[in-house]
């Protein structure tokens, strides 16, 4: 699958902007560390595009990332591509552990991109600027972005073997580099 067909697909299954920009989002951040550690950055990045693509459809637990496999599968997506998104799902952790880096990525950049996107709403500068600790600032206050589990970011930053501050860093970078798709 290309991406420009893994584009037409999120479209078909996800209506709304901001789940969009979100797998966008996650689409950037996995490109920019498959380009650090050597993964392929086209496998690595439609993974991002792709993770969540069916939860308009199919929100509920565990129709969520299954139901979207069957589509994948269906469409002759790479089981590398759909085993990474299948473990970003806890439900699937048992037969799809977060065990390799590809896996490991999508989940230490699915909760931190959505966060950033979220920091970068609320300040004037929008991305611009942005630092880890305005980040960090922001993930003290528990009423913000709430839904954004704080502990899969630290968990994330953790399984990469990167300080937190570092991580952060990485993905703001990441959006900083599409900030006009994003919105920003």
């Amino acid at each position: 699958m290309t991406r420009a067909e893994a584009l037409i697909l999120l479209h078909e299954f996800t209506q709304s902007g901001s789940l969009r920009r979100h797998a966008i989002a996650v689409e950037a951040a996995m490109r920019f560390y498959a380009n650090r550690s050597g993964g392929d950055a086209d496998i690595w990045g439609m993974t991002g595009l792709l993770h969540d693509f069916d939860y308009e459809r199919w929100p509920t637990i565990p129709e969520h990332t299954l139901e979207g496999a069957k589509v994948l599968r269906a469409k002759g997506v790479a089981e590398e591509i759909i085993g990474a998104i299948l473990s970003h799902a806890e439900w699937n952790r048992g037969e799809f552990p977060l065990d390799r880096p590809l896996r490991k990525t999508l989940f230490a950049v699915d909760e931190l991109s959505g966060f950033i996107m979220a920091v970068a709403h609320v300040r004037p500068d929008k991305l611009t600027g942005m630092t880890p600790g305005s980040v960090r600032k922001k993930m003290k206050h528990a009423a913000f972005a709430a839904a954004v589990k704080r502990e899969d970011i630290e968990a994330g930053a953790q399984m990469l073997e990167l300080s937190l501050d570092d991580h952060i860093a990485n993905v703001i970078s990441a959006l900083q580099g599409i900030a006009a798709p994003l919105g920003f």
